[in-house]
């Protein structure tokens, strides 16, 4: 579809709720609402069941609409196609700028690739389990983590299969050191003025090289920060513009 400048981006927001926890829903459409507008908020799964009542209460508050689809047959995954199905159906209508699959299962990598070789933009939300394949399908993959406060952190590792360090414990952020060798790539990659590097355009670099890049997963919530606690890197703040090099 034609790109307005001045209009947010128009999103398809698609909700795999046998593979996301109920307690993200808040800070999910937090994040999505940064990237544009939820136009289409649909979640898939079989709500006969009890296993996915936590996200009943979420429905109406985040105005999501629900896909029900009974698991007539064990090992067989009807809300997996469903979700595939209605993908396709609003990808060819043309309508939207971008896809928001939240889900932590990789058999949607194929999906993924399919939406951007259409040209248009995908944005994965799953947990830090999530296989490769698919954080790297997606134009940007967040981490659901991210989006929740330590408490409900704990509560989702709790009820998936991933193990935490001890019980309740939400898991540990990487020490910002640990980002160290991603920026100097991107930095590597960029022309540089004077030596200086824009911070805008060494966050656009490390959101190609890593579609899952987020400072928050450092323990900070700019890039900034992250930067200024890896300690390898001078900044310099302008008036219209910050910018970062390698210490001499």
């Amino acid at each position: 579809m034609a790109s307005d400048p001045d209009r947010p981006k128009k999103l398809a927001v698609l909700i795999d709720a046998e593979n996301a926890s109920h307690r993200i829903a808040t800070g999910l459409f937090e994040e999505i609402a940064t990237i544009g507008e939820a136009s289409v908020r649909r979640i898939y799964g079989d709500f006969s069941g009890p296993q996915l009542k936590g996200w009943e209460s979420r429905l109406s508050t985040h105005a999501i609409i629900p896909q029900q689809n009974y698991a007539t047959v064990a090992g067989k995954n009807a809300s997996d196609i469903a979700l595939v199905i209605d993908a396709m159906d609003l990808l060819h209508s043309g309508r939207f700028d971008g896809f928001c699959l939240v889900t932590s299962d990789s058999d949607f990598t194929r999906l993924a690739a399919r939406i951007r070789e259409q040209g248009v933009d995908v944005y994965g939300f799953g947990e830090q389990k999530t296989p490769k394949s698919f954080r790297q399908a997606c134009k940007r993959f967040i981490y659901t983590e991210n989006l929740c406060p330590p408490e409900a952190v704990a509560e989702v590792a709790a009820a998936s299969a991933k193990p935490v360090e001890k019980p309740g414990a939400a898991p540990a952020k990487l020490p910002p050191t640990k980002a160290i060798p991603l920026i100097r790539t991107a930095l590597g990659q960029l022309d540089d003025a004077d030596g200086w590097y824009s911070l805008s355009s060494v966050g656009a670099r490390l959101n190609m090289l890593s579609p899952d890049f987020d400072s928050r997963t450092f323990g900070c919530t700019k890039l900034v920060t992250l930067i200024e606690k890896a300690g390898m890197f001078e900044i310099k703040r302008d008036p219209l513009r910050v910018s970062i090099r390698l210490k001499p």
